[in-house]
């Protein structure tokens, strides 16, 4: 009956681990979700200083044409980073189900060794 205490203990701890793991993806895409935005600020300030607001004109600032490429690469990011989130979502439901049935199991061996 140690097994399925241990059983038991093992689901936990991993349905524990996922979503440690989901919060911080969530917390990462948040993070880029700022870092975009400061970008985006960032590049507006540049163009309205230069007065160039088409980035293929060719005395575009290089500052502003960075600054875009790294928002872009950062929306490319969460973009894969909410396929991961999803993913991760299905294995914790996963890992919550099998844990609710090793615990149902605990259970119901605890009560037969009660009346035993």
């Amino acid at each position: 009956m140690k097994s399925r205490e241990s059983l038991v203990r093992l689901k936990e701890f991993q349905v524990n681990e996922k979503r440690r793991q989901l919060q911080q993806l969530q917390m990462m895409m948040s993070e880029f979700e700022r870092m975009t935005k400061d970008l985006e600020s960032q590049i507006v300030i540049e163009e309205k200083k230069s007065g160039i607001s088409d980035p293929n004109h060719f005395a575009y600032p290089t500052f502003a044409k960075a600054a875009r490429q790294r928002a872009d690469n950062l929306q490319v990011s969460i973009k894969e980073l909410k396929m991961q989130e999803e993913s991760l979502e299905q294995a914790l439901e996963e890992m919550q189900a099998e844990y609710a049935r090793a615990t149902a199991l605990e259970e119901r061996d605890s009560v037969i060794r009660a009346r035993a």
